[in-house]
C-alpha cells in the first residue's frame, strides 16, 4: 500500500503504555513546639462569662429564687443582688427600694393565676374557683402572702386585672358598686390572711423543735382543761389543724359568698 506523501505510516509495533509516576507520600506535619510556661508575673487568663444585663424582670426572677430557696427574710435588695453576683447599687438602677421589689414579686406570683370569662349565671362558682386559685398561688410559695397582704393599694397590672374581674363577677351578680367594693375587698382580705397562716404550715414553720415543743405544751395544757368548764373546745380540739385548712378555708368562703349573693339587687 503507498503511504500519503507528509505523513508517516502507523507503525506495526504494540503501542506500550505510558509508565505512571511514583506516588509522593504527604508531608508530614511539623512538630509542635513545646508550650512555654507562663512567667510568673502574668496574671492567668481567668475572664468571667458575659454576665446578662440587669434588667427588671431579671431581678424579679432572682428575688423568687431567693424567697423559695432562703426565706421571705433573705429578700433585700442586697440578697437579691448576691445571688446576681452584683452589688446592690446596680439594682437601684431598676427598681427604688425593697418595698417596690415586694411589689413587682406579687404582682408577677398573681399573675399565674388564671382569669375566667365572666358569666353572669355562674358568678357564684366562678368567684369561688377565683378565690381558690389565688388561694393555692400564695400558699405555693411560702412567704408571698405576707408580701400581698402589705401591699395597701395593689397597683400592679396583674393585682388590677384580678381586682375588676373580682369586681365584675359581683356586679354581674346584681351587687350594687357599693356592695361590690366593700364584698371585693372582704373576701380578697380573708384569702389573704388565711393563705399567711397555712403558708406557715406549708413552710415548716410547725416542723421546727422550738415549735414541736410549743405545741405539745399547748396540748397538754389542753387536755388538763376541766372537761365540764370546757366541754365544746375539748370536743372540737382536732378540728383546728393544719390537716383541714383547705376545708376550713372553703368553709369561709361558702359563707362569705351565700352572703354576698344575699346583698344582690
Amino acid at each position: 500500500m503507498g503511504t500519503v506523501p507528509g505523513v508517516e505510516a502507523p507503525s506495526t509495533r504494540s503501542a506500550q503504555p505510558a509508565s505512571e509516576p511514583a506516588p509522593q507520600s504527604a508531608p508530614r506535619p511539623a512538630p509542635e513546639s513545646p508550650r512555654s510556661p507562663q512567667p510568673p508575673w502574668q496574671r492567668p487568663n481567668q475572664r468571667k462569662p458575659a454576665r446578662q444585663p440587669l434588667s427588671r424582670d431579671l431581678i424579679v426572677d432572682a428575688a423568687l429564687s431567693v424567697l423559695t430557696e432562703e426565706g421571705i427574710d433573705a429578700v433585700t435588695m442586697r440578697g437579691v443582688a448576691k445571688g446576681l453576683d452584683t452589688g446592690p447599687a446596680s439594682l437601684y438602677a431598676h427598681i427604688d427600694n425593697k418595698d417596690e421589689l415586694h411589689e413587682l414579686m406579687a404582682d408577677r406570683v398573681l399573675g399565674e393565676i388564671p382569669l375566667p370569662q365572666v358569666d353572669p349565671a355562674q358568678w357564684r362558682s366562678q368567684l369561688k374557683e377565683l378565690l381558690l386559685a389565688q388561694f393555692r398561688v400564695l400558699v405555693g410559695r411560702p412567704g408571698i402572702a405576707k408580701i400581698v397582704m402589705a401591699i395597701m393599694i395593689p397597683a400592679g397590672p396583674n393585682l388590677l386585672r384580678l381586682g375588676e374581674v373580682m369586681l365584675t363577677l359581683l356586679r354581674s351578680g346584681g351587687l350594687s358598686e357599693r356592695n361590690a367594693a366593700y364584698g371585693c375587698d372582704a373576701v380578697g382580705l380573708y384569702v389573704k390572711a388565711f393563705a399567711q397562716e397555712a403558708s406557715e404550715w406549708a413552710g415548716g414553720l410547725f416542723e421546727r423543735p422550738d415549735m414541736q415543743r410549743r405545741s405539745a405544751e399547748l396540748n397538754a395544757y389542753l387536755a388538763a382543761l376541766p372537761a365540764d368548764a370546757y366541754p365544746h373546745t375539748l370536743a372540737m380540739n382536732e378540728l383546728f389543724s393544719g390537716q383541714t385548712a383547705l376545708e376550713r378555708f372553703e368553709f369561709g368562703l361558702d359563707i362569705l359568698i351565700d352572703g354576698l349573693a344575699g346583698k344582690a339587687e
